[in-house]
């Protein structure tokens, strides 16, 4: 299935329905009044998050979203129907924006969670609502009122615990498919993986946790190069990053350049980003070019004051540490949260 992480939708609610103009009319009871019914409510439009949806796929080619409008009212002081509502199912994690001026409508990050989108109109009065003792015949009535209407931009970022990134072929795709059951494509090429990858991880007794695979981000991403800006906003909900540093290709064999390349976009696209925990790692230790530099880089690294996990996502060396790291790291993010 193809990933969609971005739609714009035209929603509509349903017009009210117009107030009736009638006069009772029975045998035996002359000039019996007004007796015109108020017009139904129109639907509104309803976003709802729902994890039966996982992308903006549908939404993609179905850009029109109309409610239904109220019933008219009738003679007899009947009330026209009201119009049901029409629920536009979303994905959880969509971010619904107004299209002209980008303002943050709603964020429907849980499932369960709705939005109104397009409220519908009120119905029209009959005339019997305009009796009185003054003018006991009016043969008017209000016409029901328009529902609302916008234009809007849905924004889906991946809820995830944990985002890995780095630059292509930095071996995202092939770690995520060690330690969960998520089945990326793999290749010694880069760009790979065009489309982000989720994957749930359990690792011991700790609890599982879910992993977005990010497709890689070259230098100058976040000013529109390449597929990484198509893909940042997938970072944003997550509470720690995992940065996979290659130094195997010649083209990068300097692993401080290659982090602090990563930083900057992630920087340009949000600063926030920066303020997230994040547990670099140093992949492919399996080859002999890089470990005959790890002394060396991680020696480069602590020297900055970080950490440097290496590891190697084809043979599992190191794995179990960095799932053991990132499971500490969410534990304590969620101390925090409770403090």
């Amino acid at each position: 299935m193809k990933f969609v992480d971005e739609a714009k939708i035209f929603v509509r609610g349903g017009h009210g329905g117009a107030g009736a103009v009638s006069f009772r009319r029975e045998k035996f009871i002359p000039k019996g009044g007004p007796d015109g019914g108020n017009g139904g409510k129109g639907g509104d439009v309803i976003l709802c998050a729902s994890s039966s949806h996982h992308t903006l796929l549908d939404l993609k080619y179905q850009q029109h979203h109309f409610a239904k409008n109220g019933g008219h009212g009738s003679g007899n002081n009947r009330t026209g129907p009201s119009a049901e509502n029409l629920t536009v199912v979303v994905p959880p994690g969509t971010l619904v924006k107004d299209f002209a001026t980008g303002e943050i409508l709603a964020d429907l990050a849980a499932v369960g969670q709705t939005f109104v989108a397009a409220r519908g109109g009120i119905g029209g009065k009959g005339n019997a609502h305009f009796k009185t003792s003054t003018h006991q015949t009016p043969r008017f009535a209000q016409e029901g009122m328009e529902g609302e209407e916008r234009t809007l931009l849905l924004e889906l970022k991946l809820l995830a615990d944990v985002g890995l990134v780095g630059f292509p072929n930095a071996g995202k795709s092939t770690l995520i498919s060690r330690i969960s059951a998520a089945r990326p494509k793999v290749a010694d090429y880069p760009f790979t993986t065009l489309v982000p990858h989720l994957g749930v991880v359990q690792y011991k007794d700790s609890p599982s946790f879910v992993v977005a695979d990010i497709p890689g981000l070259i230098a100058g991403a976040s000013a529109g190069l390449g597929m990484g800006i198509s893909f940042l906003r997938h970072v944003e909900r997550t509470a720690v990053l995992v940065h996979l540093i290659d130094i195997a290709e010649e083209t990068r064999t300097d692993a401080w350049k290659n982090f602090t390349a990563i930083n900057k976009e992630l920087a340009g696209f949000n600063p926030q980003l920066l303020d997230k925990p994040q547990i670099v790692c140093l992949n492919k230790i399996d080859l002999p070019f890089v470990r005959e530099k790890l002394k060396k880089t991680v020696a480069q690294f602590s020297k900055k004051g970080i950490m440097l996990h290496p590891f190697s996502a084809a043979t599992g060396e190191g794995v179990p540490e960095i799932l053991q790291k990132i499971a500490t790291v969410l534990n304590q993010a969620k101390n925090d949260d409770h403090e």
